[in-house]
């Protein structure tokens, strides 16, 4: 499908490269112009956007491909496939079958990843990001090349490579692995002379181009081609493995080696899991441990929270890799987390290990350091693979490990064993939970596809629930397996219930809460106590002073026990937030297990009072966030709870800008206010939606806001709380208002004004007053707006409420300007910029009252200073990424530009406009909008354009309930057909 320029071909390049993943605004604009953006950058990124959705729309992509997530973009993976993401699997695919000797399977695998390119990714599009991942794509995709070519040669096919290979090498003529392919499917073809030559211009080539001799694989194969190596017919064994074997590895143990008659080759692995599923990255991660490199023995470590699957990823690989190892594979259990056994003593492991290495028994030494000496003797000049399953500690792995370079050792262990060094460093892989594709695979194998295949969507519903960890599942599925009769619809409604989802889930000798009880028992009493409470909170992540709050201790001590969770595998960074702090997170599993505990071994009132004292900190931090946003979103009303204390300098930290920490906090906050109302906790409820209410207006989390009040209204009225069911009501008013529902809003802001009356509340009277004066005036009934402002302008001025006085003299100065009075209105824009500017901040406020004093300077002729008014408010409103107020202030703008008779900006202008609008879906400004681009049109001579825009426009005036703005549609659309008829 054609996308138009390159600027659109740029922004869907950034965003194919982290799909499901934002990208920001501000990225975007660096990408598409590197440096000196244009100051109407970030509109014109937007502007892209909407014109790749339509070019998606036109080619008939139904459903949003590119979503609006701030703070940019992202784009939709669901249903979505992804060549680069496809290929990357099928080249995981066919290592896979090459490690387990499936060498057909895997030539299919890398044959269909080859066929997906279709030239060089990203061509065409510039910029440092996109540049940078074709370069990668174009490395893994010669890769993969050198992968298959491996393969085709390992199958036979040599004569038919021979003249391909040729033609990749004068493409490639530095990459050694095509020379090194190209001499060996030569020297197998007969052609010995001409893979002499191949070697002898590399040669060449490589000391006049680099200064270097080839690498130690093509000088080996020159070596073994001047001698008839017999090796090099052999097709099991291929010179262009990743990772190649060191070519003295006789598969055949030396009766003359060290140990001589006393040698063994033990075979102690286990056998491999059944219907193993996903990993496929960290299986190729552990195949550097077969490299080779390196003075000392190969050596891995695999970790991961309980039921993640450690024991069998570590079995899977070493299965695969047993053929590199000729001299035998050692297997242990050393039992660090086994909760009926004591961990097994490391005498005793070395002991076994050296029988099974042919040590006679009597010649087994009974001190440790004499019996570790041995141990490391024996092994010495032996290529051995020794896996070390349930590590605990450290001083469990030290004695077992061996002092020469030709054995592997692999530890799994659910701490992160920060004194174990790998080598080579990557070979330190951590299993988190499967992804849902791979959690399916598992739990197809298992039960089979015909039932999990004609259930997808229950299936999905029970992986997720399953909280795709690998125990879980397999437990899950063997439940399914052997109840042939149950459907999988049957097993998601057994777990669906939270309360027993850890008894259906631990049935068996396989048990989730028997795993994570391990765990558990392993940490002191305060780490155990902060799990405990922390699976109380419904917040679904959270920050370390979270974990402050629920033991009463300060932040640093708190921070410290939540790392000691995060080394036991039982809480998760889950991310680095906007405010650059830590989150973290408990899988479900692990959060009903710490329920369990706490309701097991703290009364209900130690558990009530944890989760208030966290709430409590919550709102005391919101409140602050809110005064120093200094913004008008909420009520001025908040409920008498006691404000808590809150270290100075944790809030400067946490609220440099509020905005931004209510951005980190968002999900959170509206769990929390849900927890809250569930609890009868009731003030907390309402009161942080207070709080959040600017923050939820200024970024259009229009449902978080309306949630959050229908959830904190219902609990107030189940309190008898009348100030709460007014604040909660004020703001589903304004909710209301905001969506352009005039008459819906009204008969929540008189349910307000009701309950605000009763309770005695003046200030959110006037609150209420001036939002009804706001529909007012939309409706045109100007007179009873200015009667309502003026009936709550005395009010703000008494109570003190300077942001209040400043929004509502900027609205009657916009009421006097609607009524054809603008020289009355000029003074009440003025007092309102002047009551904001006082402050010294730029805040939301500000900005609206600059864009009403420009409304005015525009009424009056005075264009330069409306544009002036206009443009610092599209400054403030841009840094707060305020997106209704940012398509008012363009809005005016473009007016002020269009009366100055400079239609072609204010068309530009407008344009923008538009486009801001429809992100944050408010039908008032966008009908607006569309006015004043009809009005453009008119002018420039198009009438259909015109006719279009004005159409739109007189629609959304109608569905909001402002028949004043459509019949100026109306006029407009008049004028308009006299002039077409003329």
């Amino acid at each position: 499908m054609p996308l138009g320029g390159p600027r659109q071909r740029t922004v869907l390049a950034l965003l194919l490269l982290v799909p499901g993943r934002v990208v920001p605004i501000d990225t975007m604009v660096e990408a598409v112009w590197r440096s000196g953006p244009p100051q109407t950058a970030r509109t014109q990124v937007a502007i892209c956007v909407a014109a790749l959705r339509k070019s998606f729309k036109a080619a008939g992509v139904g459903g949003d491909v590119i979503v609006t997530a701030h703070p940019g973009y992202v784009l939709n993976t669901e249903g979505y496939q992804f060549d680069a993401v496809d290929f990357a699997h099928l080249v995981q695919a066919g290592g896979a079958g090459v490690r387990e000797g499936r060498l057909a399977e895997a030539g299919k695998c890398f044959a269909q990843a080859l066929e997906l390119w279709r030239g060089p990714a990203f061509a065409g599009v510039a910029g440092q990001l996109v540049e940078e991942e074709a370069a990668r794509l174009e490395e893994c995709r010669l890769n993969a090349y050198d992968d298959s070519v491996r393969v085709e040669l390992d199958l036979g096919r040599h004569q038919e490579l021979v003249p391909v290979l040729a033609g990749m090498v004068r493409e490639h003529p530095l990459r050694e692995r095509l020379r090194h392919h190209l001499m060996l499917a030569q020297y197998r073809s007969g052609r010995r002379a001409d893979a002499m030559e191949t070697f002898r211009e590399a040669r060449s080539l490589f000391i006049e181009e680099l200064g270097i001799e080839p690498g130690p694989d093509l000088r080996e194969l020159h070596d073994a081609v001047l001698r008839d190596d017999p090796a090099l017919a052999s097709v099991a064994q291929s010179a262009a493995e990743a990772s190649p074997p060191p070519a003295d590895i006789d598969a055949e143990t030396d009766a003359e080696s060290p140990g001589g008659p006393m040698a063994g080759v033990p075979a102690e692995l286990p056998p491999g899991v059944p219907a193993f599923a996903g990993r496929v990255e960290e299986l190729a991660a552990l195949d550097c441990l077969l490299s080779g490199e390196g003075d000392g023995a190969a050596v891995g470590l695999v970790t991961g929270a309980a039921g993640t699957g450690k024991s069998g990823l570590a079995v899977r690989w070493a299965v695969g890799a047993a053929g590199w190892f000729p001299d035998g594979q050692l297997f242990a259990d050393l039992r660090g987390y086994d909760g009926q056994y004591e961990p097994v003593a490391v005498r005793d492991v070395l002991s076994r290990f050296l029988r099974s290495l042919g040590v006679p028994g009597e010649l087994v030494p009974d001190d440790l350091e004499e019996r570790t000496a041995l141990y490391r003797s024996v092994l010495a000049d032996r290529r051995v693979l020794i896996v070390l399953d349930n590590a605990r500690t450290w001083a469990q792995v030290r004695p077992l490990l061996p002092g020469g370079s030709r054995c592997c050792v692999l530890v799994t262990s659910r701490d992160q064993m920060e004194d174990l060094v790998t080598w080579p460093p990557q070979a330190r892989v951590h299993l988190g939970l499967l992804s849902r594709a791979e959690a399916l695979e598992l739990l197809t194998a298992i039960v089979g596809e015909e039932r999990i295949g004609a259930a997808r969507a229950d299936a999905v519903r029970l992986v997720e629930l399953c909280d795709r960890l690998p125990l879980a599942l397999r437990i899950a599925a063997a439940r399914l397996a052997s109840r042939p009769h149950w459907t999988v619809a049957h097993l998601v409604a057994r777990l669906s219930d939270e309360r027993g989802r850890l008894d259906e889930l631990s049935a068996g000798e396989s048990q989730v809460r028997a795993s994570l009880a391990l765990s558990y028992r392993c940490l002191d009493e305060e780490a155990a106590r902060l799990l405990r409470r922390l699976g109380l909170l419904d917040a679904p992540e959270f920050t370390a002073w979270a974990g402050a709050a629920m033991l009463e201790c300060g932040v640093l001590h708190a921070e410290r026990l939540v790392e000691t969770l995060v080394d036991a595998q039982l809480l998760e960074v889950a991310s680095v937030d906007v405010t650059g702090r830590l989150r973290y997170r408990l899988h479900t599993l692990v959060r009903l297990y710490a329920r369990e505990r706490a309701a097991e071994e703290e009364s209900q009132a130690q558990r009530e009072r944890a989760v208030t004292r966290f709430l409590s900190l919550f709102l005391a931090v919101a409140r602050e966030a809110d005064r120093r946003e200094d913004s008008t979103g909420g009520t001025g009303v908040h409920s008498a709870l006691v404000q808590q204390e809150v270290d100075a300098e944790l809030l400067d930290e946490l609220l440099g800008v509020p905005l931004t920490w209510y951005e980190a906090e968002r999900l959170a906050l509206v769990a929390s206010v849900r927890q809250a109302a569930r609890m009868g906790l009731a003030e907390y409820a309402w009161d942080l939606t207070v709080c959040a209410g600017s923050f939820f207006g200024t970024r259009s989390y229009t449902e978080d806001w309306r949630q959050c009040c229908q959830e904190a209204l219902a609990a107030a009225r189940t309190a008898g709380d009348l100030r709460g069911q007014g604040a909660m009501l004020y703001g589903l008013g304004v909710l209301e208002l905001g969506h352009g529902q005039v008459a819906d809003s009204e008969a929540r802001f008189q349910e307000a004004l009701d309950c605000f009356t009763a309770a005695g509340e003046e200030h959110g009277r006037a609150m209420t007053l001036r939002c009804l004066a706001q529909g007012d005036r939309i409706r045109g009934d100007l007179d009873r707006a200015m009667a309502r402002f003026a009936q709550a302008l005395p009010v703000f001025r008494a109570v003190g409420d300077r942001l209040c006085e400043a929004h509502t003299l900027s609205n009657m100065a916009e009421t006097e300007l609607d009524a054809g009075r603008p020289g009355a209105a000029m003074q009440f824009a003025l007092d309102a910029v002047a009551l904001e500017e006082a402050r010294g901040i730029d805040t939301r406020n500000l900005a609206q009252s600059l864009y009403r004093l420009g409304r005015v300077h525009a009424g009056v002729g005075q264009s330069q200073q409306a544009e002036e008014s206009f443009l610092r408010a599209v400054r403030i409103v841009r840094e707060k990424a305020d997106l209704v107020g940012l398509a008012f202030t363009l809005l005016g703008l473009g007016e002020t530009r269009l009366d100055a008779g400079r239609t072609d900006l204010a068309r530009a202008t407008l344009t923008d406009a538009l486009e801001v609008a429809q992100q944050s879906r408010n039908p008032m400004v966008t009908g607006r909008i569309n006015l004043a681009l009809g009005q453009v049109h008119h002018r420039l001579g198009d009438a259909g354009t015109a006719r279009g825009h004005l159409n739109t426009a007189q629609q959304a005036f109608h569905s909001v309930g402002a028949p004043a703005w459509a019949q100026r549609a109306q006029d407009a659309l008049d004028n308009l057909g006299a002039l077409t008829h003329h």
